[in-house]
Order: C-alpha cells, then structure tokens, then sequence
C-alpha cells in the first residue's frame, strides 16, 4: 500500500502544498548565494580591472569545479528521499547514504584543489596572459581551500532539504551574507589590525565564508531533534563500498551534465570576445540576469529531485507522476511571468547592474537588450529542462539525461551558435540563438524521457 503521511501526500493539492514548501527556501537559498559570490565581486572590482579579470578567470574554473563535484555529492538527494518513501525510520539507509556522501566530498574537493594548484599552467595553456595567469594562480592556490567545505555543506543542505528542513539552507546562506561582507571588508582592504591582502583577501574570504556555512550546518543538525536522530557523523571512519559505487554511479552523469551546460555558456563567452568587447559586455550583463530568473526552475528541480524520489521509494506510481507533472507546471508558470518581466522591461532590469541612460554604456545596452529578448523567450525551455531533469533524478535515471545534454548543448545548441554567429550577419544575436536552441532540444528531449518514466518506475 503506498504511504500517505506527510512526506507522501496523496493528493493534487497535497503534492503542490508540500513541493513549494520545499522549493521555495531552496530557490532563496540560491538566490542568496549569487549574492554571496556577488560581494565577492564587488570588492574585487575596487582593486582594478586586472585584479577582477584575475579574479573572473580563477572564479570560471573553480566556480565550473565545484558546482560539478556538487552534482556528484548532491545525488544523495535521490537515495534519501527513495530511502525515506519505502520506509519512514530508514535511519540506518539514510545514514550511510550520508556517510559515503561526505566521503566523496572530501575526495573529489581534493582532486578540485589539486586542479585549482596547479590553475596558473592550466591557465596559460588556455593561452591567457602570463601576468594575469599569474594572479589568477596566486587567487586560486588560496581559494581552492574552500573547495571541500562547500562541497560539504551541499552534501548537508541536501539532508536537511531531504528530511523536510529546507529552510536551513535559506537561514544558512543568508547569514553568509554578512559573513562575506565582514571577511572581505577586513581582509581585502586590512581592517581591525588584519593586513590587506588585497585580491588574496578576497579568496581568503570566500575560505572563511565556505567554513561558516559548514560549521553552520554540522550545528544546526545538532540542534533540531529530528536530524539529530539520524547521527549522520556516528561511524564516520567505517566504509560503505556498495552505497559508495551508488553514488559514483548515479552522480557521475549529473557532473557531466553540469559541465556540458556550463561548457555551452562558458563556450559562448568565448565566441562574443571574439566577435568584440562591446557584445562580450552586453553577453555578461544578459546573462547574469538570465541566470537570477533561472534560480526559481533550479530550485524547483531540487525540490523534484526529492518529491520524486519520496514517491520512487514508496512504490506509487501515480505520485511519481503528480509530482514531476506539479513542479513542472510551477516551473512553466514562472517561466511566463519571468519572460512577461524581462520583455516588458528590460531597462528596468538592467539598472540592477548598470545605468542604461548613461552615454557611456549606450552601446553595452543596446546589445544587452538584443540579448534579454532571446532570454526572455527561453525562459520556458530553460524552466522546463532543470526541473525534468531533476524530476529523472529522482528516478535515479541520470545516464540518458546526460546523454540528452551533451547532444542537445554540444551539436545544436553550439553548432548554431557557431553558424549564425559567424556565418551570418547575426553575431553576438546568433549566439544567443544558440543558447537558445541547446535549450529547447534539451528541454523536448528531457520531457520526452519523463513522459516514458513508466519504465524507470518501480514495478
């Protein structure tokens, strides 16, 4: 018989009630994160404009490390929730899931920071500047040890998510705020008797930022009785090898994933610094706002993750499928309203990053508004793609997504952007279609597997 408890409701009304009761405090988490990273820019842009190219170089490369590795470790997202939907006290299951999950944190944090060492040669066989390659090593050697701490703090803020605290994700992230203020104010700039470290201060901060959201979590699992019950950290020393190769198995394609996107947006920043500064700038400003809007989807298809994955566990088939086709309906209304907003002002939205009547930037802008109508109309595809995604992972159905990925962001999605930006007069515009175009074939193709979930569900 499936359940119907509160994790397992066994309505519509129910599954909508409990999926933006888990969706919205991760949505604000993320939001709260970019303006974590967002700090960190906007002390770094004081020191100059060499300090902050350093800087953005060293961030692409750690920033595309850990959010991989986060994909790795963030899977374990999937075997709670099933763990949980087959059986409400699954405390042991849920425990060594957790257990082999900070294990691989701690592995693949030291395999990123390894990477982040050896940044300034990567960087210069990227064929970057050798001073700016320099800078940026020297950035990278210092911030790579946040690199574990954050990949940590995923693998807890994917429990708490899990077992029905997802407002400790929006709690922790938002007093990293100040912390990030506070760190880079002292050690950027050497107040209260600290020295000024000046760009190394800056990734200083982040270290100590990354160390407080993780101390943060480890407390407050202490302090809520229905975490603490789990004793995550009991037995840490003691290898799980099968629910370890699980991980490994499940995480690896989500990792490709992330990275073949990632690849695509980062690709395409390439491109528009080879069409010229101009498109690059406007390409930059469009897409941080592209990627504001996409917090509430991503959100949405964390919250999937683990709604499906409560039904998966529990047998229902019927509940896998309202709670894929609710969050999805959620991502789709949102998706509406953020494309009405960014079509209907654009210049509004613009003043978050720069002023559009100022003559200076008249030509910045004119691009940057090119380029928000195109975000504007795939709001829907994009919204649409992360929570399907996230949907299959909860169906620990993450090897075809990846595959669907890859083709989509790599062969359409980059072969139009190539095609219409230079070999046609679009340029920066056919870039975008591009992107465009990679996201609405992932988009179809990743409905398309959802709609044939009947044969990943359980029998």
């Amino acid at each position: 018989m499936p359940r119907t408890d509160r994790l397992i409701p066994a309505s519509w009304r129910g599954e909508i009630a409990a999926t933006f009761a888990l969706a919205w405090p991760l949505a604000a988490a993320n939001l709260l994160q970019m303006l974590v990273h967002a700090i960190d820019v906007i002390f770094v842009a004081r020191l100059g404009e060499h300090a902050l190219a350093a800087a953005s170089l060293s961030i692409s490369l750690f920033g595309l490390l850990m959010w991989a590795f986060s994909g790795l470790t963030g899977i374990v997202a999937a075997l709670i929730a099933e763990e949980l939907g087959r059986r409400r006290h699954a405390v042991r299951e849920v425990r060594r899931s957790v257990r082999m999950a900070l294990w691989l944190a701690v592995l693949s944090g030291a395999l990123g920071m390894a990477i982040c060492y050896f940044g300034e040669a990567l960087l210069l066989a990227a064929g970057q500047e050798p001073a700016l390659a320099a800078t940026a090593g020297g950035f990278l050697r210092v911030i790579m040890w946040a690199m574990v701490p954050m990949i940590l703090s995923n693998v807890l803020r994917s429990f708490v998510s899990a077992l029905g605290r997802p407002v400790f994700a929006t709690a922790i992230t938002g007093s990293a705020i100040a912390v990030s203020i506070a760190a880079n104010y002292v050690f950027v700039f050497g107040h209260f008797g600290a020295p000024a470290l000046g760009l190394h201060g800056s990734a200083l901060a982040s270290v100590v930022t990354a160390c407080f959201i993780l101390v943060a979590y480890v407390a407050a699992i202490a302090a809520d009785r229905r975490l603490r019950r789990y004793r995550i950290f009991g037995n840490i020393w003691r290898p799980e090898w099968r629910r370890l190769g699980e991980l490994v198995a499940l995480g690896s394609p989500v990792s490709l994933t992330i990275v073949a996107e990632a690849g695509l947006f980062s690709g395409a920043a390439l491109l528009m610094g080879w069409i010229g500064p101009a498109q690059l700038a406007g390409h930059t400003v469009a897409l941080q706002i592209a990627a504001l809007a996409f917090q509430i989807p991503f959100g949405l298809g964390q919250a999937a993750t683990i709604r499906v994955g409560y039904h998966y566990g529990a047998g229902d088939r019927d509940a896998i499928g309202r709670a894929g086709w609710t969050a999805l309906g959620m991502a789709a209304l949102f998706a509406l309203a953020s494309a009405s907003v960014i079509w209907a002002m654009p210049r509004t939205i613009l003043r978050i990053y720069l002023d559009p009547d100022a003559p200076a930037n008249a030509v910045l802008v004119g691009f940057a508004l090119r380029y928000l109508a195109i975000a504007a109309a795939f709001q829907l595809a994009d919204g649409l793609q992360a929570v399907a995604a996230g949907a299959l992972r909860g169906l620990q159905d993450t090897r075809m997504p990846m595959l669907i990925a890859l083709f989509s962001y790599w062969l359409p999605g980059m072969g139009t952007a190539l095609w219409l930006g230079f070999a046609t007069p679009l340029e920066g515009t056919g870039v975008w279609l591009g992107l465009a175009c990679g996201l609405v074939f992932a988009a179809v193709l990743l409905l398309w597997r959802w709609n044939r979930r009947e044969t990943l569900s359980p029998r």
